[in-house]
């Protein structure tokens, strides 16, 4: 064994540890409990063309090589994305920070008030600089964000726009995003009419109306003026909006608009060639019911005291399933977190102040070039103006000082400057115009906007926004966020299908580097080798792990994957003359994203029944599939399924659907119990996404990043996702899913790492001890908590589901109730109540030592014990530990103890606790308080 190797940090139990779980389980050997797991059929018969492992000193350095073939240009292309600057406070207690970026998403909100208030902060940025009352917690991207608002628009259209179908888009909305709404308005059969604000017609078939404020060109349209007129058509307005700007100009909610969307990416977050960003979306109240994604509110917990909480909506997807508005399951919450302490950081005064800087300098930009005789066609501008010129000469002039500018045509160009730009950048651009160096250039000259469009209203107003701006102060206001929140730092999360594995520092140490943070996702692509490389080595690696002919890694999210992997098959029925198969085939058991998914992309859902035994029913399928043959289009399913079982009638199952000219789509939550045993290919699907964010050691950040890219049979490879700068038809082949071509590029080296540095034997070994640990948990609960599944040998796969339902009849302990407790233990419940009621789905994942799980199984045995004390009522049915869980140390150290067991029971229920113990900072909190009194941005306080 080799010591230095990654695969011994990654892989929790060591050889003498495995030995002993393998006499647990009652098995001989690693390789026989895998033989006896997994079905023979599908297993691969060669290994995998993966290299072998590296160390992480050596990846380090091949990576640092890679990236040098990056070429770091100052960037001024905009479109959304511009340079800024990460306090490195917030780069290093947050960002760097594995108790930020390891943290779940915050379903268990006891022990998740940190970044549920730091998430609160963001959405007050929000509410407060669009002046509009709702905001959520941060979407994917600006372009996927304009998508929801245009959708949410459709589905709310009132009963005088019925028949309504059309949805204005402005000529100068940015390219990218135009490209996205063209494939998102496909399956709904929404007509985009995209043209001049200042000639379209608006007739009564119209819906709604997306804006750019300021536009594609830089010009601050009369905001008032143009939504008054579209109003009066009874229109729905959004309006795309770069945040920074709105801190001088005036707020789309004072003009009447009822969505605002946009990028927070210049409050402090790296380019990244694309992202990870967080997208924001805020609208008025009549649509605080339907608005997608994640909306952090104020509650109440039993005592009284405030509490954060995930409010309305919260994983809306998987209750309406095919009835829900969006499919969006996730967030960019760690970006969102970054964004927030970026204005808490600098105040009202401070981002007025970058924003002043930035329109200042292109004001003199701007002058300078009139002055010499360039024509500007911006009139009124903050921060982008455009051009005419001779732009592929200035383009080639820029190119030799590495400078890159916007090529709109051959007589035109823009630029945009950001909180970067300073006198000798504006010297260096004016230089490229053949404009010699200013003597005393003078930033104080007169603003272009519109005093119509200048702000008024104030904003960031809250005391968090103007007390914590030394550094000293916003360290302590992180870590004091950090200390409420548990995350792998502390013990193991044991969420199934969530795979909460080991994100190994040296995996995400490089997204700082600059030669890969500072990359703009427009530059032309021969300053992007680096990243080319990794992505065409990672696509080739993932492409023989899952058995597919190609990736492609445009979807930033899993539930987005699936979206664009459904998408593909359409496409490809479509091209075949086919475009009536519209039928999709769900397992009762699946994801509630699958259906949601299935909805968006104009898909009619019909749900194929399950079994006894979790897994699907093959005659129910057989008698579905034959019965819409004609217009079948496919089949979603998960392997293992979500019962946590390798189904044996898996490769029947995918023959059926082939026999009935449909496809097979495959969810690749599970992929962590396939890698290097079998695959998807293997199975004969022919479309996979994969969940980067679990499988593949991206972090959860708190319930973001995540990446979703997808894998395709040859057949399919015409017809992926691809991206280009100026709007297009959709077509077949042609279509976006997210406003950058590689999605979130930068934390796609998280997933180039994991893979570099554990090879071969590590891939595989990995699925194999996350099998293995499952199966130790399971062998040891299983006497006292009832195991749902198991394969024909009786074990299960990489995680599996206790039934917790008894435990309501006999002491009335919900399974919410066992949740709770475990966080008096210093754990994070595992999923409850998914994907069957009153139910916990465990998995532990290959990263947990044997220690962490015998830890784990302790608490969960000594809970069993506490449901019997309520069972033999030595405790009261009302008032027991589990009941009142979890206890904080305010509770427990209390003068008053109304309690019938001790101090010691409550806080201190197993001795190892006393070693490191987590305290959940607020008691359970009161879910229906906060809905019916709707609080989402930070609530008036005395004191911080």
């Amino acid at each position: 064994m080799k010591l230095d190797l990654f695969i011994n940090r990654h892989i929790g139990p060591n050889e003498h540890d495995i030995t002993q779980m393998l006499n647990t389980i009652g098995v001989n050997s690693v390789d026989e409990l895998i033989t006896k797991t997994v079905p023979n059929n599908i297993r691969l018969k060669k290994p995998l063309s993966v290299a072998p492992g590296i160390t992480e000193h050596n990846y380090l350095k091949h990576l640092k090589a890679v990236g040098q073939k990056n070429k770091i240009f100052k960037s001024y292309i905009g479109l959304g994305y511009y340079n800024c600057v990460t306090p490195a406070v917030i780069q290093r207690n947050i960002l760097e920070n594995p108790g930020w970026y390891t943290a779940y998403t915050p379903y268990q909100a006891e022990i998740a008030q940190g970044r549920l208030e730091a998430l609160l902060n963001f959405q007050t940025v929000i509410t407060d600089l669009t002046a509009l009352p709702i905001a959520n917690a941060s979407l994917l991207d600006e372009a996927t964000a304009a998508a929801e608002a245009m959708t949410m628009f459709f589905s709310q259209k009132g009963k005088d726009k019925t028949t309504a179908h059309k949805f204005f888009v402005s000529n100068t909305v940015f390219p990218q995003t135009i490209n996205v709404l063209k494939t998102r308005a496909l399956p709904y059969n929404i007509e985009l009419v995209i043209g001049d604000l200042n000639t379209i017609e608006i007739t009564d078939d119209f819906f709604g109306a997306l804006l750019q404020y300021p536009d594609m060109n830089g010009e601050i349209i009369d905001l008032t003026t143009v939504v008054s007129k579209l109003k009066k058509s009874n229109l729905f307005v959004a309006v795309a909006a770069d945040l920074l700007s709105l801190s001088l100009l005036k707020a789309p909610g004072e003009c009447g608009v009822d969505c605002v969307v946009g990028s927070s990416q210049r409050f402090g977050v790296p380019l990244g060639y694309g992202g990870p960003h967080a997208a924001f979306f805020a609208c008025v109240d009549g649509f605080k019911r339907v608005i997608p994604g994640r909306i952090i509110g104020v509650s109440v917990d039993v005592k009284g005291n405030k509490a954060y909480r995930m409010a309305l909506q919260t994983r809306e997807q998987h209750i309406k399933r095919d009835k829900a508005t969006s499919n969006i399951c996730t967030a960019q919450a760690l970006l969102a977190i970054m964004a927030g302490m970026y204005a808490v950081y600098h105040g009202p005064l401070g981002i007025k102040g970058i924003a002043l800087k930035i329109h200042q300098l292109t004001c003199l930009l701007a002058n300078e070039l009139i002055k010499n005789k360039i024509k500007v066609n911006t009139t009124y501008f903050f921060d982008t103006i455009t051009l005419t010129c001779d732009a592929k000469k200035i383009i080639e002039n820029a190119a030799k000082q590495q400078i890159n500018f916007r090529y709109v045509n051959d007589t035109t160009l823009a630029i945009s400057l950001d909180q970067t730009t300073d006198i000798e950048d504006i010297n260096a651009i004016l230089s490229c115009f053949g404009i010699g160096a200013g003597e005393n250039l003078d930033i104080n000259i007169s603003s272009t906007i519109p005093s119509s469009s200048q702000r008024q209203s104030t904003y960031l107003t809250h005391p968090i926004f103007n007390s914590v701006h030394s550094e000293t102060e916003l360290m302590r206001y992180i870590k004091k966020l950090e200390n409420k929140d548990l995350s792998l730092v502390h013990s193991m999360i044991s969420l199934g299908s969530c795979t909460m594995k080991l994100n190994a520092a040296a995996e995400l140490l490089p997204l700082t580097w600059p030669e890969f943070a500072s990359i703009h996702p427009f530059v032309p692509k021969d300053q992007a080798a680096g990243y080319e490389e990794l992505i065409n080595q990672l696509d080739k690696d993932l492409s023989n792990i899952t058995g597919f002919a190609k990736m492609n890694f445009q979807a930033n999210s899993g539930a987005q994957g699936e979206y664009a992997g459904l998408m593909v098959i359409q496409a490809y029925h479509r091209h075949h003359k086919q475009a009536q198969r519209n039928i999709v085939l769900i397992p009762a058991s699946a994801h509630g994203t699958n259906p949601a998914s299935a909805a968006m992309a104009g898909l009619k859902i019909v749900v194929v029944k399950c079994d006894a035994e979790g897994s699907v029913d093959m005659q129910d399928l057989k008698e579905k599939a034959e019965l819409h043959k004609n217009n079948l289009s496919c089949l979603m399913v998960t392997y293992p399924s979500t019962h946590g079982v390798y189904e044996e009638t898996i490769t029947e199952i995918t023959s059926i659907i082939h026999n009935n000219g449909g496809l097979v789509y495959m969810d690749g939550a599970n992929m962590n119990a396939q890698v290097g045993l079998t695959s998807p290919g293997n199975i004969n699907a022919d479309v996979c996404h994969l969940n980067l964010h679990k499988t593949f050691a991206i972090p959860h950040g708190g319930g973001g990043p995540g990446m979703g890219p997808i894998g395709v049979v040859d057949k399919l490879v015409p017809f992926l996702p691809s991206h280009q700068l100026t709007p297009f038809e959709n077509k077949s082949n042609q279509f976006s899913v997210s406003a950058a071509a590689h999605g979130s590029a930068l934390i796609l080296l998280v997933s180039y790492g994991y893979i570099k540095m554990l090879g071969l034997e590590g891939l595989k070994k990995s699925t194999e001890i996350a099998i293995l640990n499952a199966n130790y948990i399971k062998t040891k609960l299983e006497s006292k908590y009832k195991v749902l599944y198991s394969g024909k040998n009786g074990f299960c796969a990489h995680e599996m589901i206790l039934d917790c339902s008894g435990f309501k009849k006999t002491s009335g302990v919900e399974v919410s109730d066992i949740a709770k407790r475990l966080m008096d233990y210093g754990f994070h419940a595992p999923t409850v109540s998914f994907p069957v009621v009153d139910t916990l789905m465990i998995e532990p994942t290959e990263s947990e030592s044997k220690q962490e799980l015998d830890h784990f199984c302790d608490a969960m045995l000594q809970i069993f014990d506490e449901i019997q004390n309520i069972e033999t009522q030595k405790q009261s049915p009302t008032n027991n530990l589990l009941k009142n869980a979890p206890h904080t140390a305010d509770v427990v150290t209390n003068d008053t103890w109304d309690y019938a067991y001790t101090r010691q029971q409550a806080a201190y229920p197993l001795s190892w606790i006393k070693q490191n113990k987590f305290w959940p900072s607020v008691s359970r909190i009161d879910n229906a308080y906060g809905d019916r009194n709707l609080i989402c941005s930070c609530p008036p306080i005395s004191e911080y």
